[in-house]
C-alpha cells in the first residue's frame, strides 16, 4: 500500500508541478522522477481515481487522445503546439461570445483551442533556418 500511495503522490506531484495538461505518457515520464518502477497502467487507474475524486479533469481536443490537469483551474482554454504537441493553459477568457453568435442565438458555453508554435519550437525552427544557421553567415 505505502508503494502505490507513494505512486499516487508522484503522479498528482507530476500534473500540478506541470502547470498544463499532460498526457499519460507525459505524466508517466514525469512521475518517474519520483517513483522509478511506476508502470503505465498504475498511471491510468490512479488517472481514473484522481477523476472520480475531482481532483483532477479531462482536457479534451479534438481527435486527440485526453490529457487531465488539475481541477481547480476554473474556466480557461488551451493553446496546442503543432511541433511539439505539448499543451498549454490559456488563462484570459475575454471574449463576448455572444457577440459572435447569429442574431438570437444565446452562447451557453464554449471551448476554445489555439493551435501554433509555442516559444521553444518557435526559437529551435528560428535557430535551424538557414537565414539563421551560422555555416550560411559572411
Amino acid at each position: 500500500m505505502e508503494r502505490n500511495t507513494r505512486q499516487r503522490v508522484a503522479i498528482l506531484g507530476a500534473i500540478e508541478a506541470a502547470g498544463r495538461p499532460l498526457s499519460p505518457t507525459e505524466l508517466h515520464g514525469m512521475a518517474r522522477s519520483e517513483a522509478p518502477a511506476l508502470g503505465l497502467a498504475t498511471v491510468y487507474r490512479t488517472i481514473k481515481s484522481l477523476l472520480q475524486e475531482h481532483r483532477i479533469r479531462e482536457v479534451s481536443l479534438p481527435g486527440e487522445p485526453a490529457r487531465y490537469e488539475v481541477a481547480h483551474l476554473g474556466h480557461h482554454h488551451h493553446f496546442k503546439c503543432t511541433l511539439c504537441d505539448r499543451v498549454f493553459d490559456i488563462a484570459e477568457c475575454t471574449t463576448d461570445w455572444n457577440a459572435l453568435a447569429p442574431a438570437g442565438f444565446t452562447v451557453e458555453a464554449h471551448d476554445v483551442t489555439l493551435f501554433g508554435r509555442c516559444s521553444d519550437c518557435l526559437h529551435d525552427s528560428s535557430a535551424a533556418s538557414p537565414t539563421h544557421s551560422p555555416l550560411h553567415e559572411h
